[in-house]
């Protein structure tokens, strides 16, 4: 086993293509594939399946491959230390649905890594999609929500895929409105006082069920109802038509300034906001900055709340 065969194991999984990730490693298709098997076989692994349909990470080889990556980051930072060399350009991803301060946590990840070249991806997605990136290995980390309405049926998806839920922190849930809203000002919104104003939710694709929604009493119905697709549209209706999401009440006016307000929803519900992961893969360093960065997001540390 070789640290450069460890390399081309990371890079198959990144681009989940033999032939992407050897133009991207600047080696031909057929040495990869042969490095790739001669690792295989004297670590008595199989990292990967190829099928028809591309390449897939095995639940063995998503175990291997976090030992992989820590590995060679050790020996990056070694090379760094005591040859003066610079660190290789670091890849890292992360799958969310729409939360603003996920958004915050990457810029502050970002600000705090300090290297010159980086190649990070945040995907604000479908949840069905987060699962399926952690699962393929296309992100490291899926930020999503539970609560007693999803759980049992996303919790059987995670065990499925050998994933695992860790909770990040509990929300209360709360309505964001525009500053001008009618309701901007209140202590406290009850569910009555929202049937005048457009609800707005995030659309699923075909997987579109109650159980993958980024709210909470999705199954309600509403005289008024609007389907967006990402965050700034959303934003832009609540503001242009006095509409209304429900979340976590997590805000922070540095990305968002201060045309969104939160306010607390009057029912008894929770949600717990956490990270999805492979079962057996280690965090990467990077994936462990960038959950200390959401740490800061945590509503009982009385920031963005």
């Amino acid at each position: 086993m070789t640290l450069q065969q460890l390399k081309y194991a990371i890079g198959v999984a990144q681009s989940l293509s033999f032939s992407k990730a050897a133009d991207r490693l600047y080696i031909s298709q057929p040495s990869l594939s042969s490095a790739i098997k001669e690792l295989e076989s004297e670590m008595n692994v199989r990292i990967f399946l190829r099928t028809a349909r591309g390449v897939t990470v095995t639940a063995e080889g998503a175990e291997f491959l976090g030992y992989a990556r820590q590995v060679v980051e050790q020996s990056e930072l070694l090379e760094s230390r005591y040859r003066d060399t610079k660190p290789s350009r670091y890849l890292f991803s992360v799958s969310t649905q729409h939360y603003a301060f996920a958004v915050n946590a990457f810029v502050d990840m970002i600000r705090s890594y300090g290297e010159d070249e980086y190649e990070f991806t945040l995907r604000e997605t479908r949840t069905h999609e987060i699962i399926d990136d952690v699962r393929g290995l296309k992100s490291e980390i899926g930020i999503l929500f539970l609560n007693a309405f999803n759980e049992k049926i996303l919790n059987k998806l995670f065990r499925e895929n050998d994933l695992s839920f860790t909770p990040l922190f509990a929300a209360k849930p709360h309505i964001f409105v525009s500053a001008s809203h009618p309701l901007a000002k209140e202590k406290k919104a009850r569910l009555e006082d929202l049937e005048p104003y457009p609800c707005l939710s995030f659309e699923q694709g075909e997987h579109n069920s109650f159980y993958f929604s980024e709210e909470i009493l999705s199954t309600l119905s509403h005289r008024k109802s609007i389907t967006v697709s990402d965050r700034a549209t959303l934003f832009n209706l609540l503001i242009g038509l006095e509409g209304y999401t429900i979340s976590t009440g997590v805000l922070t006016a540095d990305l968002n300034g201060n045309g969104i307000v939160a306010v607390p929803l009057e029912i008894q519900d929770e949600m717990t906001v956490g990270y999805i992961k492979h079962k057996n893969m280690p965090l990467s360093l990077l994936g462990t900055q960038y959950l200390a960065a959401l740490a800061k997001f945590n509503p009982g540390n009385k920031k963005g709340a």
